[in-house]
């Protein structure tokens, strides 16, 4: 393991000067604070792992210095030490929160050993509450995402890894998912530890079992993500340079890797609801289509020749009238294609299309809400201007989907954004607006099949977009927070 950070404090110098050497040569990186007050500093400044102080000091006692440390930091395991007169008073500030006490003179080994039950009755506490805090995280979302990107996190906090990354099985490849390094950013690592790491993760794969490995010269850990006693991904951990991790390490990545199973299994069960949902769906819309589209059809058939006698009669009031009409069929139309659309599962085309064209396309048909909202529309689009090898037709349905959700999101003014670029494996396509936002709650649950907040949706328009990233193998990524806008990414693989 990395070296335990400790505190030591005793106001007579020689015998924390012995105190420190001993501790250093056990393996802990020591401060050494001759004075209460300056220990006290320290730990409103940084975290440590485990205290020790001296029962008597002249400017403040043992037990109300461990009073004021665990103020500050709660869960500090404290050893109070004593001479061999006054162990009542130290079975006093066991009382007061202190974890033990240790007799002076010191006896090295009970001293190691009452040091080394302190850290793992820390360790387990830390444990249960990122267990207890990912367990809430599971049962209140259904993105898996979220969820990975959770157990990532935890399960670095949980073996003080330097990067944490979750991979799952997709198409026999194992594809990362979700990856934090230290202070919760992205890991990112040169070609060859990347490599080594999903070498790791093949390995755990593979073995089905919990591994600590060797690679690139570097301590990995890796454990399976196992489902119904099939391996579908893996939870690997690198260790820092400092850090040599140890059997208890691969125990907790092993029991973090069992959270992430379970977050996948549900995800699965999730999604084969949401498969029997469709497939229902789409029976019903084939009958809705014909129920539908065929009345629709006359009406516009029948609308279009009363307008062309209105405009023949110089009837301009009646003209408009039929034009509102002819529009109110037409969204009609729409929702009916919606309905269609989230219900046949059609194989998909990918034939090279021009992005700036169909997005154009796609405004075009939404100019005029835009012009009667006030909202202004920005579009970045210079990254992509080779033609791309995507379902046009499925693209034009999502970027519509997006840019109507957008200004839905906006009832007037503010602005509305599309910025396209490549990236080394496809193309980004992204969707922004300055609209009202969204919680952490009703994001999660955007795609969910039916889920809306407008008092008129068919909540189906984010599930066709879903529909369409998956069906291109990409990944859908959402940024929102109430009064602040939205953004939908979709990473689209060429």
């Amino acid at each position: 393991m990395s070296r335990h950070q400790l505190l030591a404090v005793d106001d007579d110098a020689a015998i924390l000067e012995v105190l420190a050497m001993r501790l250093d040569a056990m393996g802990f990186e020591v401060t050494a604070c001759g004075d209460p007050a300056a220990a006290l500093d320290e730990l409103s400044r940084r975290p440590f792992d485990v205290a020790i102080f001296d029962l008597r000091m002249e400017t403040m006692d043992g037990i109300s210095l461990a009073r004021a440390a665990l103020t500050l930091q709660p869960r500090l395991p404290i050893l109070i030490m004593t001479a061999h007169g006054s162990i009542d008073t130290a079975v006093q500030a066991i009382r007061w929160g202190a974890f033990d006490y240790v007799t002076k003179p010191f006896d090295t080994p009970e001293l190691q050993r009452k040091l080394d039950r302190a850290i793992a009755a820390r360790r387990w506490a830390r444990d249960r509450t990122l267990l207890r805090s990912l367990g809430e995280t599971l049962a209140s979302s259904s993105a898996i995402e979220r969820t990975l990107r959770a157990v990532a996190q935890a399960t670095l906090e949980a073996t003080e890894s330097g990067h944490v990354h979750v991979f799952l099985t997709q198409a026999g490849n194992l594809v990362q998912r979700a990856s934090v390094g230290i202070g919760g950013l992205p890991a990112s690592a040169p070609s060859a530890v990347q490599s080594a790491v999903q070498s790791a993760a093949r390995r755990a794969v593979d073995a089905t079992e919990p591994l600590r490995l060797r690679e690139e010269n570097r301590d990995v850990l890796a454990a399976p993500l196992l489902v119904e006693g099939v391996s579908h991904g893996a939870l690997v951990a690198e260790a820092r340079t400092t850090v040599a991790p140890t059997d208890d390490d691969l125990e907790t990545l092993a029991l973090f890797a069992g959270q992430a199973a379970v977050a996948l299994k549900n995800a699965q069960a999730l999604s084969q609801l949401g498969n029997d949902a469709l497939a229902a769906l789409g029976r019903v819309a084939t009958q809705v289509a014909h129920d539908l589209n065929n009345p629709l059809n006359g009406l516009k058939l029948q609308l279009y020749l009363l307008s062309e006698r209105l405009q023949q009669l110089g009837d301009e009031a009646g003209t408009d009238v039929t034009g509102k009409m002819e529009r109110t069929i037409d969204h009609l139309a729409g929702l009916v294609g919606d309905i269609l659309a989230f219900g046949s599962q059609r194989e998909l085309r990918r034939e090279p299309v021009a992005l700036e064209p169909l997005v154009q396309e796609c405004l075009a048909l939404l100019a005029e809400r835009c012009a009667t909202q006030s909202v202004r529309v920005e579009l970045d689009l210079d990254g992509v201007r080779e033609p791309l090898p995507l379902d046009a037709t499925e693209i034009r349905r999502a970027i519509a989907n997006l840019l109507q959700n957008a200004l839905d999101a906006r009832p007037e003014g503010g602005t509305l954004k599309v910025v396209a670029k490549r990236t080394p494996t496809g193309v980004e396509i992204a969707v922004a607006d300055t609209g009202v936002g969204m919680d952490e709650k009703t994001a999660a649950r955007m795609a969910d099949l039916f889920f809306t907040t407008k008092q008129r949706g068919t909540g189906l328009g984010m599930a066709i977009v879903h529909g369409v990233v998956d069906r291109h193998g990409g990944k859908l990524d959402v940024t929102s927070a109430p009064g602040r806008g939205t953004r939908v990414r979709l990473d689209l693989p060429l």
